[in-house]
């Protein structure tokens, strides 16, 4: 099967389900706040409920660069099974946690797992799918992403109908099933099979620095640059992944379940049309202007920041749609094209390296902006901070555009 002239887009389909679990796994928390407060009263506290949000993404980014650094050294297939299985059986023993303490330190221990995955299934797709589909590719394995941020939302639904402790338990379970399909199904691309032609006789030196693939990216910089967007939008990115469902509940006086459901699936569903959308353009844009990747990741840039002043503004469930929609379309389409930008500028020596720095930041910035819309929360002006990130997106839009310049497609230089 692996070598079938189709197993390229076989593995974008085996990962668009990691890709799922990976979000409805860390998301499902964000809507089952309601549920578990009963049990665990720390979880009234908003600010006490960013910490737990917080601590996940703080540990998600530190571990982010090492995630990286493994993927581009050890084998990709086992280092995707053993995260997926990990973080499962980690949501899996979420149904028995009894105190505050012990979901805290159990959201700490997904970081680390689920940090292992994004870099190592990016960088396989990368590898699977050269130029013509690469965007396209990346594009719908991000789909996975939504959806499951998504079903990710009806956690509280589903918590009301049996128990949050039952809920964790059946999600853990589906992940922990999943990890043996993978071992039987997905495989690793070699390295020597993409460069068989490849007479460097540098490259066995470089293969042993691990450290080396650290120093070319901090030096080239186009690298700051990408980084710098990156980070930026993380901002409300993250925001709308932990706080929109409370700001839904809160702005339009509606349950926590009627709340999640209605945040992730505007925000995940038009995400998803914004992928497929921004893959095929950039797909098509870069044959005939080597910076189609870099303009259509502007366009997606420029839709969310109205996008950020309606949602925090907004005083009808029509504004709030509405503006989550546009914010999931513009969201996608940038999305779609980071890995993609990244192949221009990063030999594919580093990617995974590279994505792990990227990911470290804009997770930390994610952890960040968490704790501080906590505070804002509790003192009822949780619009104010989504409003006042859309001017530090406009800042990333202005550097993207002016100051990345590719002049590659598939940057090969070792």
């Amino acid at each position: 099967m692996k070598n079938s002239k189709y197993y390229p887009w076989i593995v974008v389909g085996l990962l668009w389900v990691v890709a799922l679990l990976n979000y409805m796994d860390r998301q499902m928390l964000a809507t089952m706040r309601p549920s578990m407060e009963a049990d665990i009263p720390e979880l009234v506290s908003g600010e006490n409920f960013g910490r737990l949000m917080a601590i996940f993404l703080w540990i998600y980014a530190l571990m982010s660069p090492v995630s990286g650094i493994i993927a581009d050294k050890l084998n990709r297939k086992w280092l995707i099974v053993g995260s997926l299985f990990v973080w499962s059986a980690v949501t899996y023993a979420m149904g028995y946690a009894t105190s505050y303490n012990q979901v805290y330190w159990l959201r700490a221990l997904m970081g680390v797992s689920e940090a292992l995955y994004i870099p190592a299934g990016l960088s396989l797709i990368a590898d699977y799918h050269q130029q013509k589909s690469r965007s396209l590719a990346i594009g719908i394995h991000m789909t996975g992403l939504y959806v499951g941020s998504a079903l990710g939302g009806f956690g509280a639904t589903i918590a009301g109908a049996y128990s949050w402790h039952a809920t964790f338990h059946y999600f853990g379970l589906i992940g922990i099933v999943y990890a043996f399909v993978l071992v039987f199904f997905l495989f690793e691309k070699k390295v020597s099979e993409q460069k068989k032609l490849d007479t460097n006789l540098n490259s066995t030196k470089e293969k042993g620095s691990v450290f080396k693939g650290l120093g070319l990216l901090f030096t080239n910089i186009s690298f700051w640059i990408i980084l710098f967007f990156f980070a930026t939008i993380s901002l409300p990115g993250w925001a709308t992944k932990n706080w929109l469902p409370t700001l839904f509940s809160d702005n339009l006086r509606i349950s926590m379940e009627q709340a999640g459901p209605l945040a992730t699936i505007t925000i995940s569903m038009s995400s998803l049309l914004g992928v497929i959308f921004g893959g095929i353009l950039s797909d098509k844009w870069v044959l005939v202007n080597v910076k189609g990747r870099v303009y259509t990741s502007a366009i997606g840039l420029s839709l969310t920041i109205p996008a950020l002043l309606l949602i925090g503004f907004g005083s009808s469930i029509h504004h709030i749609i509405i503006a989550g929609l546009c914010f999931g379309i513009g969201y996608g389409m940038f999305d779609a094209n980071n890995m993609p930008i990244l192949c221009q500028f990063v030999s594919s020596k580093y990617r995974a390296t590279a994505y792990g720095v990227l990911n470290m930041t804009g997770v930390g910035c994610g952890a960040l902006v968490t704790s501080i819309l906590g505070k804002y929360a509790d003192e009822g002006t949780l619009g104010n901070g989504f409003a006042m990130m859309a001017g530090v997106v406009l800042v990333a839009l202005l550097v993207q555009i002016i100051f990345l310049r590719p002049q590659v497609n598939d940057y090969t230089d070792a």
